[in-house]
């Protein structure tokens, strides 16, 4: 599974910026521009602090984690007061920041190449996913999907899905079992001391 969040977080970055411009180029061309400039940031730069930032502006900024909370929680989402909603978008998304300056450190010296394929999708549509292949030497290409949703003029991603496997829908289960032993205020304390754990 760190393996495949590497990848997943590798391909991300190097699209992030396509989806910021995407009024003036086609994602796929930008992908493929600044693929080199952002795989020679990972070589150069290993230290957490780097990383971190790396991830918080390049990434972050492109996710839609109430979306993302929301779908984690399922339909335990309805029953959590606004302000147990915010607490759990704010800790599921330390837990995320965390999880991907991981990945980025262990994907930092890996031989990768992306291929990202062309988008479909009609002028007016506000939904959409981009399809990626990540190929790395001795290994079969990993399918990496991001499915978007423009929202405020500006694409976000709202779920990753791995080889067929959501990482957001992953992470249900988990939060259902907890939510069933102690609440969603312990499922916010749970991730709350996750989060200091790995602080």
């Amino acid at each position: 599974m760190k393996k495949t969040l590497a990848a997943i977080i590798l391909v991300f970055i190097t699209s992030a910026v396509a989806f910021t411009a995407w009024a003036q180029t086609a994602p796929d061309v930008l992908v493929r521009t600044t693929v080199e400039e952002v795989l020679a940031i990972l070589k150069q730069n290993q230290d957490r602090r780097t990383l971190q930032d790396i991830a918080e502006k390049k990434v972050l900024p492109h996710f839609d984690f109430r979306a993302m909370t929301q779908l984690a929680m399922g339909k335990s989402w309805r029953d959590a007061t606004p302000a147990q909603q915010k607490a759990l978008e704010n800790a599921f998304r330390t837990l995320l920041v965390r999880t991907y300056t991981t990945a980025l450190a262990d994907s930092a010296n890996v031989d990768r190449r992306i291929e990202v394929k062309p988008l479909q999708m009609k002028a007016g549509d506000d939904y959409t996913t981009v399809r990626t292949l990540v190929r790395e030497p001795g290994r079969p290409p990993l399918s990496i999907d991001y499915r978007m949703t423009l929202t405020d003029k500006s694409w976000k991603v709202t779920d990753i899905v791995a080889e067929n496997a959501s990482l957001v829908i992953n992470y249900r289960g988990t939060f259902a079992s907890e939510i069933g032993r102690s609440g969603i205020d312990g499922l916010i304390k749970a991730l709350e001391d996750k989060n200091r754990q790995g602080a």
